[in-house]
């Protein structure tokens, strides 16, 4: 008589087949609470703090573009209006300050900080205008050539700042937004209690209003 050899296999294939059963459970769990965990809003906070980061960071890109031609349209001004001595020291002055104040990202849950900056730079728009206002008294400086490149290139950037600045308000108020309400909120009660909301940047009406650099 010919015994069959599936006991005698079996006794190696159910052992081998009980230790793959548990690990594929685990892969099986592991996928779904990762599912699970993105579907339901865990990455929300974070997605939102880095892009209202990025944003903050335009800003100050857009606002050391403009600090960048300030030099040279001080200096085309001074060619023409050496007298306007006050005006283009103010200029300087305001310049030197608004580029002093800068804020990383992990400053940016201080208002008190992006109140300063927010100040300095309104102080530097107000001289700019002043400084614009004054070159209407000088009528070859406004046909000058490097003049008006200049003037165009400032007003583009004024443009591009309250974009950037609207930009980064929107992107704030959606991070903040995701700190108090459902179903983000149960993560930022748990795992991202540490993160604080980001201060507003709301500029004041005068900080608001570019300088007018068309003639």
């Amino acid at each position: 008589m010919i015994l069959s050899p599936t006991p005698f296999l079996d006794q190696f294939e159910f052992p081998r087949a009980a230790g793959i059963f548990p690990r594929l459970r685990a892969f099986f769990a592991l996928a779904f609470l990762g599912l699970s965990v993105s579907g339901c809003g865990y990455n929300t906070i974070p997605t939102l703090e880095e892009q209202a980061k990025a944003k903050w960071a335009d800003v100050q890109n857009q606002y050391q573009r403009r600090a960048d031609l300030i030099p040279n349209l001080v200096a085309t001004v001074q060619g023409y209006a050496k007298q306007e001595k006050d005006v283009l020291t103010s200029v300087i002055e305001a310049r030197a300050k608004a580029t002093s104040v800068r804020i990383d990202a992990s400053q940016l849950t201080d208002p008190d900080k992006l109140k300063q900056f927010q100040d300095a730079q309104g102080q530097l728009s107000g001289a700019l205008g002043r400084l614009l206002a004054v070159s209407e008294n000088y009528p070859d400086l406004k046909s000058n050539q490097n003049f008006l490149a200049l003037q165009s290139q400032l007003e583009g950037t004024e443009n591009r700042i309250s974009v950037a600045r609207r930009d980064y308000i929107e992107a704030v108020r959606a991070y903040n937004l995701s700190l108090k309400t459902f179903p983000s909120l149960l993560w930022a009660a748990t795992f991202f209690r540490g993160n604080k909301p980001l201060a507003e940047f709301t500029a004041n009406e005068t900080a608001q209003t570019p300088p007018q650099v068309k003639f």
